[in-house]
C-alpha cells in the first residue's frame, strides 16, 4: 500500500463520524500529503469514496484487513 502521512483510527464509529472525522483530520496536513483511514462501518466503503469526490481529495483506494478496512486519501485543494 502507498506510503501514508496520518492516521485515523475510526473504528467502532458509526456514519458520519469516520468522515467528519477524515476531514478534520486533513486539515493540518499539506495539499498532496496522505490519509490512512482504519474504520469498520460499512456505510464508510460509500461515505469515504463520496466524501473525496465532493471534497476535491484523492480516493486513492480501500484495502480490507479483515475485521476492518483501510482507506487512502490524498489531500486535495486546500
Amino acid at each position: 500500500m502507498t506510503d501514508f502521512d496520518a492516521t485515523l483510527d475510526a473504528i467502532g464509529l458509526l456514519c458520519p463520524l469516520p468522515v467528519l472525522k477524515a476531514r478534520k483530520r486533513l486539515e493540518p496536513l499539506a495539499k498532496g500529503g496522505v490519509l490512512r483511514i482504519l474504520a469498520d462501518d460499512p456505510a464508510a466503503i460509500v461515505d469515504v469514496p463520496h466524501f473525496c469526490t465532493e471534497a476535491g481529495h484523492g480516493f486513492l483506494g480501500m484495502e480490507d484487513a479483515g475485521a476492518h478496512q483501510i482507506y487512502l486519501i490524498r489531500k486535495g485543494a486546500d
